[in-house]
């Protein structure tokens, strides 16, 4: 009898945890979702009915915000700017990244943890603190207002979280795999490339992903080194639809959906594999 009372008891505890939990989750999702719903809201009206009402639906719905966001602001060439640059500095971070990843986590040398270190210190130091330094060299380089000038710094700072990231995933591959892969007569190079880099392509997702979404969102380094219009990325272009003395927030917000629309559709097609990979990450690192 007490065995059934306490059997019942931890099952009603465990529901009423489960339910507090899906209440916040539904929060939590409700607090993200709503502020996305009022910009595509917003992005449908004209500014007078904005100011009258911001939280009443559209009377009617002004698809002329998206046209003129897309034609005036030049969208469609900082998005092919902005898909360049990022790209580029993706294969270069992700190519580079994991390679000094594996040598950091499978290779057995003096000064492996050091350039570990190396690397998180990386991690630590803001490119805002260096704009001013990168600036002058640049100019000296002739690299300021070209795309090359903001690729260097994003691949310079996107490759130590990959390293620090993808050192956790290559160290939880277990080692008689390498092993058996040494005994069949792989070298460094096969091991790395058939053994290690099928088997973290989950990690390669993750930090693929985030590296492509945190430049993509990037702002004051492109604002810095990029002046020319056909040169800039897609969050400088943001900025023309705010002016001194006047902004229209209906079409700026239909850019920001322009702008957001991309790095939505990546989340969601991927979501799976982010949550595998992070947890992965958390486990392994």
């Amino acid at each position: 009898m007490n065995n059934t009372m306490t059997i019942s008891k931890e099952k009603r505890r465990s529901r009423i945890i489960t339910t507090l939990i899906y209440i916040f989750l539904v929060i939590l999702a409700i607090i993200y979702i709503v502020p996305i719903l009022w910009v595509v809201i917003t992005s449908l009206k004209n500014d007078s009915t904005l100011m009258l009402s911001p939280w009443a639906m559209p009377e009617h719905i002004e698809w002329g915000n998206y046209a003129f966001a897309w034609t005036k602001g030049h969208l469609g060439t900082a998005m092919l700017n902005s898909f360049i640059v990022c790209s580029i500095t993706l294969i270069v971070s992700m190519v580079f990244g994991s390679m000094a990843a594996f040598a950091i986590a499978r290779l057995r040398w003096k000064l492996s943890k050091l350039a570990m270190y190396y690397f998180l210190i990386g991690m630590m130091i803001p490119i805002h603190t260096i704009l001013i330094p990168l600036f002058v060299q640049f100019s000296q380089w002739h690299l300021s207002n070209t795309l090359t000038g903001i690729i260097v710094p994003y691949i310079t700072f996107s490759l130590p979280i990959t390293i620090y990231i993808m050192v956790g995933f290559f160290e939880g591959i277990p080692n008689e795999l390498f092993e058996s892969a040494c005994i069949d007569g792989c070298s460094v190079y096969k091991m790395f490339t058939m053994v290690a880099l099928p088997l973290a392509k989950t990690g390669f997702m993750v930090t693929g992903l985030m590296s492509f979404v945190a430049n993509w969102n990037e702002l004051l380094v492109a604002m810095v080194f990029i002046s020319n219009d056909a040169k800039k990325t897609l969050p400088v272009s943001l900025t023309k639809f705010v002016g001194p003395y006047h902004t229209n927030y209906c079409q700026m917000f239909a850019a920001i959906m322009i702008a957001i629309i991309p790095t939505i559709i990546a989340y969601v097609a991927f979501a799976n594999q982010i949550v595998e990979g992070l947890t992965a990450g958390a486990v392994k690192g």
